[in-house]
């Protein structure tokens, strides 16, 4: 499969897709943090190159539940989280087949569409909580691969810091790998027109 990682700098998605031998690219204005295939520049340069599944994880700073107070109590402009909403409609209406967009709780709820479904980390071997909305076009759930105890909320008490940001966005390694193995196995089919028998 050709799987295009969209707002991805980590590595994590994509490496999952590599490791079971698809052609995986991830695209991010940062550059990588792991050395592999990557496009460091704007999305909207690729999606057109006829890939098989789009995995996005536009910024969520402007459409998270817990930041948009700074927008209703006046703190911030609201054409940032305008912006926002705009740029997942375009991941949304990506010409391609497959397309699951991630993002936490937030505004693409109530102004776009509600997820297809919540997933939370201790489902994939993490004991830790943090609710991560998928959006889904083609593709079906995830299913939970490992259970865990605990529920940790160690992302939302991360201490102030330089780094904090890049920690919060990163995607944990057994979604990732989940997001390969059950999304990558499924056969690539073209729709055929309607034929009718004589």
């Amino acid at each position: 499969m050709k799987v295009l990682v969209a707002c991805e700098y980590s590595g994590a998605v994509r490496d999952s897709f590599l490791t079971l031998g698809h052609d995986a690219l991830s695209c991010d204005l940062l550059p990588t943090d792991k050395p592999g295939p990557h496009y460091q520049g704007d999305i909207r340069d690729l999606l057109d190159d006829s890939w098989d599944i789009l995995i996005a994880f536009p910024p969520c700073t402007y459409l998270c539940s817990s930041g948009m107070h700074w927008t209703t109590r006046g703190k911030r402009d609201p054409q940032l989280t305008e912006d926002a909403l705009s740029f997942v409609k375009l991941l949304l209406d990506a010409p391609i087949p497959c397309i699951a967009l991630e993002n936490p709780i937030g505004c693409i709820s109530t102004r776009i569409r509600k997820p297809d479904q919540i997933i939370q980390p201790w489902q994939f071997g993490h004991p830790e909580t943090k609710a991560t909305c998928l959006w889904l076009k083609n593709l079906p759930p995830l299913q939970p691969t490992n259970i865990v105890e605990g529920r940790e909320q160690r992302i939302w008490k991360l201490p102030p810091g330089p780094d904090r940001w890049k920690i919060r966005s990163q995607t944990f390694p057994g979604i990732a790998k989940a997001m390969a193995e059950q999304w990558g196995q499924l056969p690539l089919t073209t729709p055929q027109p309607n034929t009718t028998t004589p």
